[in-house]
């Protein structure tokens, strides 16, 4: 049985790396404007700027439902691509999909430099995606506000209310597999501090280059983008998150330079 699931792994990235990249791929996610959470979104975003520093055509298509039709994930099930034949949702899948076909970016990296990479990658999805479902969830005020409007809109009454109980449960489980349940809000931007520390350190180490590790982008740019934007440009009844990242200028300049290169430009 084993030996067969190896061979059936194997046959399908033979069939990703043989397809040329799909003119009508297609992201998919829930409505900007009235439906996605903080979580989601920078997700979200980390994705469409990973694909925008690929130079890799795609289109978005928000729909109500876009979080069960995901065919699964690790964090936010979101965004989910439809690329061909094939589905793959958040961030890291969606790379490794690119990456099975020689169009990503990173590849002039070295073995030891990608894996340095990815550990800041992973670093980043854990700890901002953690903190946003923290605020999210745990914050009272932000929950009822926010949280729970924004995700039971598309449902009639009493459906929302099943919705976000059903949602809220899922997000506080996620928070307790990842021991971020009994933080207090103070634990939790000093876990966010910290991060932000590492990643303006490692912006630094190279002054005179925009990225992360030189003069080219790779897929940390791309994650790191996605939620620090997120979370400055949202705007919450608690904007603890988005008072710690502005204390860090080097990361605050990063996110307005990507955002003119591969967002504003391109509108």
């Amino acid at each position: 049985m084993q030996s067969s699931q190896y061979l059936n792994q194997l046959h399908t990235a033979d069939k990703l790396s043989e397809e040329p990249w799909p003119e009508d791929a297609t992201l998919y996610q829930p409505f900007e404007a009235e439906q996605i959470l903080l979580p989601e979104n920078a997700s979200c975003l980390a994705v469409k700027a990973y694909l925008k520093m690929c130079n890799l055509p795609f289109g978005i298509r928000s729909c109500a439902n876009a979080e069960h039709m995901s065919p699964g994930g690790r964090m936010t099930k979101l965004p989910f691509i439809r690329a061909g034949a094939f589905l793959f949702a958040e961030f890291e899948p969606i790379v490794n999909f690119v990456e099975q076909k020689d169009m990503a970016i990173g590849s002039w990296q070295d073995e030891d430099e990608k894996a340095d990479m990815r550990t800041y990658v992973s670093l980043v999805e854990n700890i901002f995606t953690m903190a946003e479902l923290y605020v999210s969830f745990k914050n009272e005020r932000v929950y009822n506000e926010v949280t729970a409007p924004r995700n039971g809109v598309v449902y009639p009454w009493p459906l929302n209310l099943i919705q976000n109980y059903s949602k809220r449960r899922n997000a506080l489980r996620q928070l307790k597999v990842y021991q971020w349940h009994d933080l207090n809000i103070d634990h939790v931007i000093e876990k966010v501090a910290k991060c932000c520390e590492t990643l303006e350190y490692k912006l630094k180490e190279s002054p005179d280059t925009p990225f992360f590790f030189g003069d080219q982008p790779c897929e940390l740019d791309a994650i790191a983008f996605g939620h620090l934007f997120t979370i400055l440009t949202t705007r919450l009844p608690n904007m603890a998150l988005a008072q710690t990242v502005q204390k860090f200028g080097h990361l605050v300049e990063f996110c307005r330079f990507i955002d003119e290169k591969y967002f504003q430009m391109r509108k």
